[in-house]
């Protein structure tokens, strides 16, 4: 009789791989399914490996190396944000973001300390060849080859060294439907976690609508979906078309709604084809509101805009939402900028009424706020806002990029500046800003010699490349944002005091979502377009009591990342207990939580929480700095801090 195997039932992992290989009648379990057997097939009679042998890590050479990283570049670029992001989802999980190219070299890998020695082991570095054929079954190599997103977890691997490793991956494709890359998130996790392969598969598929956009920025791009709001969110369908109406690209999103197999279904045949609209009627509706259009086979209602080409692709390498203009602000679904980013929250509606007094005054604005409160979001809508809005809105980074890089980036290069640099030299993010907005984010991690060359451009409105001589003339918009206490490091030296003044026009403090009055609202809002469904969500009472009370230490971007998992996972439309991440439902079994502030609490409590509220004191209520010191993540922070009753000052 047929059984199932274990890999237990084996003395070690090469026993186990040769036992499924060899005995192809036997019931295979979870440990070994389908897809695991199909690649291990392949391990073994295509490429001629062995699961007893270990082979070394192999690493391409570094001119190889240099010239993919250049090839990739505008890839990179865009997708250096979205990893980012996933790794602040995933970060104290011991998680490592990674992204290869259609070959499986690895061209940039985010790492959590907790995986460094483990990943330095496997071999997870730059230049190191994760294909199939050199790492056996893996997530990255045998999702380049599956081209679909994939779980390899743990025993699931074909080499024994790699079977302490649980990897999920997703493909990213290009706009002609070929695969381009590979985003990997790697772990030691014992259990082969759902919520990150969800979140994974939307940061893939963020990357790739951001490379579709900027592919086609030559071409017109239709952009549509059933429900007009979800336009520009990540479920919109895009069709790209030159200006005789022939289909160039259309991505996935926009397949499924039109139950199209493949791309090469439709390009190069006319826009008409899958429209009852002619191409003159399309073209007049160029930079319209939504309008209505019908697909022409089954005659189902779509709402569209028509985006026009552009002379060039502007990316920014610090939005969290790579397939809208405006970035996460489009979340709130308004076409008034300022006003979506609230629901008539006082300290919002505050903020707003002063930045519109001031939006086209040369006045320098600095944001203040927790990490991921939307101070960007803030900046773009004041952007857009502003007679500036068609020109570029550039985000910079000072705490994503590496120091040796902020000067480079920022003020650009000329051929030959330095070894490695770009042939071709680089105009630098300020100069790109030139007639827009320069946001700089984090501006308290900006190195304090770079500190002194900002001012001079700040007060000069000129700015001289590495390696050139005559200096380039700009206007910009200055906005940056910080989640430091400012003030405190200009006292302790750490940031430049005359800087500080020429940022610091005005500044408006983003409030945290824990306090904010709207709370609710913005759950069910971004919920329902985080959906990207026609239905309005239900929300099971408990479920929805949970969100709200929530302490949210990563703010309104923790929210749109948990919701967008939550509303994937939800069935019918109803978003129940069973929806939410873990760190959310054992909420309601948290003692810490039961006390609530009015609690009767004994000496050694209120020495705690004495010394809690002193520590929170002498940091300014920085919650991160706080945390830091004490050794503790933010949620037990927040926990402590709500058991005895503290609340931070208004």
């Amino acid at each position: 009789m047929d059984r199932i195997i274990l890999h237990n039932e084996f003395s070690n992992h090469e026993e186990f791989v040769r036992a499924a290989l060899d005995n192809s009648h036997i019931i295979h379990s979870s440990e070994i399914d389908d897809l695991t057997l199909r690649s291990w097939r392949r391990c073994r009679d295509e490429y001629g490996l062995d699961p007893g042998m270990s082979p070394e890590p192999v690493i391409i050479d570094r001119q190889d190396l240099h010239d993919r990283l250049q090839r990739y570049e505008r890839l990179l670029d865009i997708a250096r944000v979205e990893m980012t992001d996933l790794y602040q989802q995933l970060a104290g999980s011991g998680h490592a973001i990674m992204l290869t190219d259609k070959d499986g070299i690895l061209l940039n890998f985010i790492g959590d300390p907790q995986f460094t020695d483990a990943a330095a082991h496997a071999g997870m570095q730059l230049g190191a060849v994760w294909s199939e054929s050199v790492q056996g079954t893996n997530g990255m190599g045998t999702c380049l080859v599956e081209q679909k997103p994939l779980v390899i977890h743990k025993q699931s691997h074909f080499f024994s060294r790699n079977a302490s490793l649980t990897c999920a991956a997703a493909p990213i494709f290009d706009p002609h439907g070929e695969i381009l890359a590979v985003l990997d998130a790697s772990s030691e996790s014992k259990m082969a976690q759902q919520h990150t392969m969800v979140l994974l598969n939307m940061s893939a598929q963020m990357i790739e609508n951001r490379v579709f956009f900027c592919a086609m920025k030559e071409a017109f791009v239709l952009r549509f979906h059933s429900r007009s709001e979800f336009i520009s969110t990540l479920g919109e369908g895009a069709i790209a078309f030159d200006r005789d109406g022939r289909i160039e690209a259309i991505n996935r999103s926009a397949m499924f709604q039109l139950n199209l197999e493949s791309p090469q279904q439709i390009v190069g045949h006319p826009i008409q084809q899958l429209f009852t609209t002619s191409l003159g009627t399309l073209l007049k509706n160029v930079h319209s509101h939504a309008f209505p259009i019908r697909e022409s086979q089954h005659g189902k209602r779509f709402f569209a805009t028509l985006q026009a080409p552009e002379k060039s692709c502007r990316h920014n390498t610090t939005s969290s939402d790579a397939v809208n203009d405006l970035g996460e602000n489009d979340y709130l679904g308004s076409t008034d900028f300022l006003d979506a980013l609230h629901f008539d929250e006082p300290r919002m509606k505050r903020n707003v009424k002063t930045a519109l007094k001031l939006v086209e005054r040369d006045v320098p604005c600095m944001l203040f706020g927790e990490t991921g409160t939307g101070k960007e979001m803030f900046a773009r809508a004041l952007h857009k806002a502003s007679s500036r809005h068609d020109k570029p809105f550039v985000a910079v980074n000072c705490a994503s990029l590496p120091e040796s890089l902020i000067e480079s980036e920022l003020f650009g290069y000329r051929p030959g500046a330095f070894t490695g640099a770009n042939r071709d030299g680089s105009r630098g993010k300020i100069v790109q800003a030139d007639g827009g907005t320069l946001f700089l984010d984090e501006i308290g991690d900006m190195p304090l010699h770079l500190q002194a060359r900002l001012l001079r451009v700040l007060e000069e409105r000129e700015v001289t490349p590495l390696g050139g001589e005559k200096p380039i003339k700009v206007s910009i918009k200055l906005i940056s944002a910080t989640h430091h206490d400012i003030k405190g490091m200009v006292e302790d030296g750490d940031f430049r005091e005359d800087l500080f003044y020429r940022l610091h026009g005005v500044s408006l403090t983003m409030p945290p979502l824990r306090e904010r009055t709207d709370r609710l609202q913005l759950i069910k809002n971004i919920a329902q377009l985080e959906a990207g469904v026609s239905e309005e969500l239900t929300w099971d009472p408990e479920a929805l009591k949970l969100f709200e009370n929530f302490p949210w230490p990563g703010n309104i971007r923790q929210l749109r990342n948990v919701l967008r998992t939550s509303t994937a996972l939800c069935e019918n439309n109803l978003v129940t207990i069973n929806d939410l991440p873990e760190e959310i439902r054992n909420i309601v079994y948290d003692d810490e939580f039961s006390d609530g502030p009015d609690a009767n609490l004994n000496a050694l409590a209120i020495a705690e929480r004495d010394a809690l509220l002193s520590e929170l004191e002498e940091m300014h209520w920085n919650i991160s700095r706080v945390a830091k010191k004490l050794a503790l993540s933010r949620n037990t922070l927040y926990r402590r801090m709500k058991r005895f009753g503290i609340s931070p000052p208004r």
